[in-house]
């Protein structure tokens, strides 16, 4: 079971994340939400930490994010862990996508922040990486534009285990 930390509720299940992020957006009706999830890795000596961040945007109003850290074996090649971190997103995407649809929320905007873009060794993967996403049925951002897997999730694979 997956276990989320929101930073003003702390540990939450999925589940409790999905109500969290339903009463959120029922309290204001009006707005519009876009609802991202992204990844993000840091190596470290013996293992890589990934960090995948939900953040529910009440557009023009603020967002509210939670964030699930794991550990992995380090792997040398940023080939790995890009692909390792949007399979990530797309796992917890799909869930929340299934969980959505299931109680009446089929129509929100879910969309996939991806930590590549045009500078830096990642440039070579855009297509692939975006191509992924998109046929798994969500939409893809990339830098500057994937500010959930670039800002929110990088915040917390800095620290120590």
């Amino acid at each position: 079971m997956r276990k989320f930390v929101s930073p003003t509720k702390g540990r939450m299940s999925q589940e409790e994340v999905f109500s969290d992020l339903v009463s959120f957006m029922e309290a204001d009706h009006k707005s519009q939400y876009n609802l991202i999830v992204g990844t993000d890795s840091q190596p470290k000596i013996d293992a890589a930490v990934f960090v995948t961040a939900i953040v529910v945007h009440r557009v023009g109003h603020g967002a509210r994010y939670y964030y699930m850290k794991t550990w992995e074996r380090a792997s040398k090649s940023i080939r790995q862990r890009i692909y390792y971190e949007t399979s990530l997103s797309l796992q917890v995407a799909s869930e929340l996508s299934r969980l959505f649809s299931q109680n009446g929320y089929s129509e929100l905007n879910l969309e996939i922040h991806c930590d590549i873009g045009e500078n830096g060794p990642t440039k070579e993967m855009i297509k692939e990486i975006v191509g992924m996403v998109v046929g798994s049925g969500f939409a893809a951002r990339i830098k500057p534009d994937s500010f959930g897997a670039s800002t929110v999730a990088d915040r917390f694979t800095k620290g120590n285990r």
